[in-house]
């Protein structure tokens, strides 16, 4: 018999969630587990981290990866793989941000369909963001949403092109940095 999980509003979660050991983020009262990376994922989120970091030296935006907690209204809690904030009050917080202008979602089979859809969905509501990029290690795709000037995102397919582009940050990473150590799809 399954057991019924017990709702949390937003403050219980996090006073539960800086307990636990492990990551959960949190959507509508509901905690889902976070799944541990594969080497490609963490191969190329250190990668656009390394060299976002250095193009956004010197600039009043920061990288941040996924271990900083990403909050969307009072219903929802995330963890990034990587985002780029410019917000004031974003880099002097020492826990929740809440005004990225780039989130980045490093794609594996398994979070695919979650990071395209609902994430995706909720993120759409932070008015601070301009952009959403997924990265597919294994396929080695790169998809980006822009929004823009009407409030309408547009896509962008970055993956047969040189360079994946984030104009809102004014940041350009070519293809092979990002898939740096990440094998090449067999076929």
């Amino acid at each position: 018999m399954a057991l019924a999980q017990q709702r949390m509003n937003i403050a219980d979660y996090l006073a539960w969630e800086n307990e636990q050991p492990e990551k959960n983020e949190f959507y509508r009262g509901e905690v889902f587990a976070m799944v541990g990376g594969r080497r490609a994922h963490g191969c190329v989120v250190s990668n656009l981290n390394r060299r976002l970091a250095e193009q956004l030296d010197g600039t009043p935006c920061r990288v941040f990866t996924e271990g900083m907690k990403l909050q969307v209204a009072d219903d929802a809690i995330f963890y990034p793989d990587l985002m780029v904030t410019c917000d004031k009050s974003d880099l002097s917080t020492e826990m929740i941000f809440r005004a990225p202008t780039v989130v980045f979602e490093v794609l594996s089979p398994s979070t695919q369909t979650y990071d395209r859809g609902l994430k995706f969905a909720t993120y759409r509501r932070l008015p601070s963001l301009k952009e959403f990029i997924l990265v597919d290690p294994e396929a080695r795709r790169i998809e980006g949403y822009r929004r823009n000037e009407q409030d309408q995102w547009l896509f962008y397919d970055m993956s047969d092109g040189p360079t994946l582009d984030a104009p809102s940050i004014a940041c350009s990473v070519p293809l092979a940095q990002v898939f740096d150590g990440v094998d090449p799809p067999a076929g």
